[in-house]
C-alpha cells in the first residue's frame, strides 16, 4: 500500500499493488499496521456497501456531527466513481476546500477521509459499488448533509447530474453563518 497526502491536511489517498498471475489476482484492501500513521488508534466499527445503478447519479455530501464524527475509508469495488471529500472542520486552513479522486475497481484506490469532512460521489459507470469502512457506527441523530450543488463549494462534478435523492436536494445552501463542524 502506498499512501499519498493531499493538499488538505488529514485527507489521504491509498494505492494498492496488484499481484496477478494466470489464476487471477490479489490485492490488499485494508491493513491497520500499514495505515496506522493515518488512522491512529481508530478501529473500524462498521462496513457499508452501496450500489448505484445510473451514470451521473450524485450522492452526498454526508457526514456525522460529533460525538459521532467518523473516519471513512472509501473504495470502489465495481465500476467507477468521482469521489469527493469536502473539508468542513471549523478553523481549518482548508475550510470548504474539496479534493476528488476517481475510484474504480481497476485502480484499487482508496480515500481515507477523516472526521470533519463531508463525503459524496458521482457515478461514472453503471452499477458502481462502494465499500465504506467507518470508525463510528451510524447515529441518525448525528446525521448531517450539505447540498452537493452549492456554488460556494464549486465542486467540479464531471457529468451532468442524472439523479439525486430528494433528501440530498433538500439540504439548504450554506450562508455566511456556517462555521463548520467543531471536532
Amino acid at each position: 500500500m502506498q499512501t499519498r497526502e493531499t493538499k488538505i491536511d488529514g485527507l489521504v489517498v491509498v494505492d494498492t499493488d496488484l499481484i496477478a498471475d494466470h489464476r487471477g489476482a490479489f490485492s490488499r484492501f485494508f491493513c491497520t499496521q500499514e495505515l496506522e500513521s493515518h488512522i491512529g488508534g481508530r478501529r473500524i466499527l462498521q462496513i457499508n456497501h452501496s450500489l448505484t445503478n445510473a451514470v451521473g447519479t450524485l450522492r452526498g455530501m454526508h457526514f456525522q456531527y460529533p460525538p459521532h464524527a467518523e473516519l471513512k475509508c472509501v473504495r470502489c469495488i465495481r465500476g467507477r466513481v468521482w469521489d469527493v471529500a469536502l473539508d468542513i472542520r471549523q478553523g481549518s486552513a482548508t475550510f470548504l476546500h474539496w479534493h476528488a479522486e476517481e475510484l474504480s475497481a481497476s485502480n484499487r484506490r482508496m480515500l481515507i477521509i477523516p472526521e470533519g469532512f463531508a463525503h459524496g460521489f458521482q457515478v461514472l459507470d453503471e452499477n458502481s459499488e462502494l465499500l465504506y469502512l467507518h470508525s463510528a457506527s451510524y447515529a441518525p441523530e448525528a446525521e448531517g448533509g450539505l447540498n452537493p450543488l452549492d456554488a460556494r463549494f464549486a465542486i467540479d462534478w464531471p457529468l451532468k447530474v442524472s439523479e439525486m435523492s430528494q433528501r440530498d436536494r433538500a439540504h439548504p445552501l450554506l450562508d455566511a453563518s456556517f462555521n463548520g463542524v467543531k471536532l
